[in-house]
């Protein structure tokens, strides 16, 4: 996974480890953009921590954000509140 440091523009070539990625569309700052092809299921890494996972197929160069992820993670305020037993 690449984060995007600036915005990035439809077939901006892009530096990455072992070669170049061309962005296959626009992606704003901060966001997120597949280093290699990811597969639904497949676990989002961020600064080396899994933040979710894929719900569709991305090939490199594509945005990853909320409409092909999900997070793995409930938010705080939807999780029950669990009682320890004596």
């Amino acid at each position: 996974m690449l984060i995007c440091v600036r915005p990035i523009e439809a077939g901006d070539i892009l530096p990455a480890s072992g070669g170049t990625i061309p962005a296959r569309e626009g992606i704003a700052i901060g966001h997120k953009l597949a280093r290699t092809s990811l597969a639904a299921g497949d676990k989002v890494i961020k600064y080396g921590a899994p933040i979710g996972s894929m719900t569709a197929d991305a090939a490199a160069g594509d945005w990853v954000h909320m409409h092909n992820m999900k997070s793995d993670y409930i938010s705080s305020h939807t999780r029950s509140t669990l009682e320890a037993k004596p």
